[in-house]
């Protein structure tokens, strides 16, 4: 009688890990070897800055271990700072992608619009986004809409300008079929601007969110309220660097997460319309 040897199937999260173990290992070994560097710079009497060590005995309890305390005001934890500014981060960046689509499109589709709007537009888009603060500050007198102006002001450019080039770079066979089929303004508009504009439409609005994200984060500080920005500022005045360290971990990988995110809807958007 003959036994049959059968093979178990590798578990997939070990074959995943396998596959991609070199993207997982790389990454960790250089935060590692980061952090020792850190704590060896950090190892004085009185340093200028605390250690990684330091960093987790200071903010352990509560900011790490419990992001979501509520004592009123703005003594919150991360996860409230950080949800404040990313409601303001959605409706400035929301505001910006809607009309720097809408001016993209129709810069890029007249060229009379073009060559009037152009230079004003690249004069006004290397203004430092805090620059425009007082300007909303002395308009509006309020701190909540002029911070949500700044992330308006800071992303609208490149979604215009991106948006603009991928009209502009639709080819002329397209436009050339349009005019055979006899599509209407509105079927060329749906089936062949749109579509052949996404990639680029897609970049811009990529850049956007993360300017939006670096200019809360500045607008915070100076305007005030409940937000990393000034939560960051306010740890600064009272000299809790190991707050500011734990706060820019946090900026950091909500920074990463909306690039990624937006990236994701991106290539599924412009996939499912191939």
């Amino acid at each position: 009688m003959t036994t049959v040897l059968t093979r178990k199937k590798p578990n997939k999260i070990v074959s995943l890990f396998v596959q991609n173990r070199q993207k997982i290992i790389a990454p960790l070994v250089a935060i590692l070897v980061l952090l020792a560097i850190w704590q060896l710079l950090t190892m004085g009497e009185k340093p200028n800055l605390p250690s990684p060590i330091t960093v987790i005995k200071e903010t352990f309890n509560p900011l790490i271990i419990n992001p979501f305390f509520d004592n009123g005001g703005t003594d919150k934890g991360l996860f409230w700072q950080i949800l404040a500014s990313l409601k303001r981060v959605a409706i400035g960046f929301s505001l910006a992608a809607i009309v720097g689509i809408i001016l993209g499109i129709l810069i890029g589709s007249i060229s009379l619009v073009y060559d009037a709007l152009d230079p004003i537009f690249q004069v006004l888009r290397t203004i430092p986004p805090l620059a425009w603060l007082p300007i909303s500050l002395a308009a509006l007198r309020q701190s909540e809409p002029s911070a949500i102006f700044v992330i308006f002001i800071t992303a609208i450019w490149p979604i215009i300008i991106n948006t603009t080039v991928g009209v502009q770079q639709i080819p002329q066979d397209y436009q050339n079929v349009a005019k055979v089929l006899k599509l209407s303004k509105v079927e060329y508009f749906l089936n062949i601007l749109i579509p052949a504009s996404l990639p680029y439409i897609f970049t811009g609005l990529r850049i956007g969110i993360g300017l939006s994200w670096l200019a809360i984060v500045a607008a915070e500080m100076l305007v005030g309220g409940v937000g990393i920005g000034f939560f960051i500022w306010d740890a600064y005045n009272s000299s809790k660097m190991s707050q500011i360290i734990i706060a820019l971990l946090y900026v950091g990988l909500v920074g990463l997460l909306l690039d990624r995110l937006v990236g994701l809807l991106g290539n599924f958007i412009v996939a499912s319309d191939k």
